[in-house]
């Protein structure tokens, strides 16, 4: 699973992704509605094919785990950030990617410690995922992992995306996904890029949307936000006040903005106050009536289009998602 970058390959497939952009629309658009969530996972980055990456990912409406090695986050800082920037979350893949389960417990520390330090140094922030190369593990790499916080991440489904696959058959691995499972797919294959749009399109027909990955569970769960750890697309416990209560799940995303889909039960007859972190603004919402006490606080109430509504959040940098309450009228 080690880079193989050959640059006419990924040219191509750049016009392929291109080509087949338009299905990103009506992919997108069925995502909305979350039946489950799957863990799409990129290991070996970040290259310099990242951004290309990143701009497939982001105009498909997909967030997904970059599993970075510490010398590429070295190398390539900047996409590190561009990373976060994007809305991905950013887990640790070794430092040079060895057989770690052949090597001693410090060597072992010494690959785990400087990855830390290479993302955090670029704008990664402080993996709480591991990814072990090659999927090998063993007691004494766990017990490091935990020394570190650190959640360990297999897979259920292997692309092959390392092993040449097509894009044909890299769109169907992900097509076996089922609810909380995670795919392996790399930063460097050209195959890979291309098939991004044909993936977000084989999810939404699903009702799969793409979503973190619990350090809690190690599962893909609905996206809280910050890469803490999965609400299952509802804040736990769901606040409520009275006899309703207002759930939170994900809808459409961009680079810049994203989807809310808002759910209330036990009362026809509800106020849902939503608090958004500073600088996230709302730009639109639907099926409620609107008002804004504050310029980071929405207040909804029914309009007549029943129990629910949503809200696009232009974030500002802020993937954080708001808390809401809900009070019945």
């Amino acid at each position: 699973m080690r880079r193989k970058l050959i640059t006419t390959l990924v040219a191509s497939a750049l016009t392929a992704a291109g080509a087949i952009a338009g299905l990103a629309v009506t992919g997108t658009a069925n995502a909305a509605t979350c039946n489950g969530y799957v863990g799409l996972t990129f290991d070996d980055g970040p290259s310099g094919q990242t951004p290309a990456l990143l701009n497939a990912l982001k105009q498909n409406g997909l967030r997904a785990t970059m599993f970075n090695e510490g010398q590429y986050a070295a190398q390539y800082p900047s996409n590190v950030a561009a990373q976060v920037n994007a809305g991905m979350w950013v887990g640790n893949h070794s430092y040079t990617h060895p057989h770690l389960t052949q090597q001693s417990q410090s060597q072992i520390d010494s690959e785990i410690s400087r990855t830390q330090s290479a993302i955090a140094n670029a704008g990664g922030g402080t993996p709480k995922l591991f990814r072990p190369p090659y999927g090998e593990t063993n007691g004494t790499l766990q017990s490091v992992e935990a020394k570190y916080g650190l959640k360990e991440i297999i897979w259920d489904v292997d692309s092959q995306d390392w092993n040449n696959a097509s894009v044909d058959a890299i769109v169907a691995a992900n097509g076996r996904l089922t609810n909380g499972q995670i795919i392996l797919m790399h930063d460097w294959p050209a195959n890979t890029l291309a098939a991004i749009p044909r993936i977000a399109q084989t999810l939404a027909n699903k009702n799969l949307c793409a979503g973190m990955i619990s350090p809690s569970t190690g599962r893909a769960v609905a996206p809280d936000g910050n890469g803490n750890g999965g609400g299952g697309g509802s804040t736990t416990p769901p606040p409520s006040n009275g006899n309703c209560t207002a759930t939170l799940s994900a809808g459409s995303s961009w680079s810049d903005r994203y989807n809310l889909n808002v759910a209330v039960s036990g009362s026809n007859n509800w106020t849902v106050t939503m608090t958004l972190p500073s600088p996230a603004k709302v730009l639109s919402t639907w099926n409620i009536t609107a008002s804004y006490p504050s310029s980071q606080v929405l207040t909804a109430k029914p309009n007549g289009s029943g129990n629910n509504w949503g809200v696009t959040i232009q974030h500002n940098g802020n993937w954080n998602w708001p808390t809401v309450s809900c009070s019945t009228a």
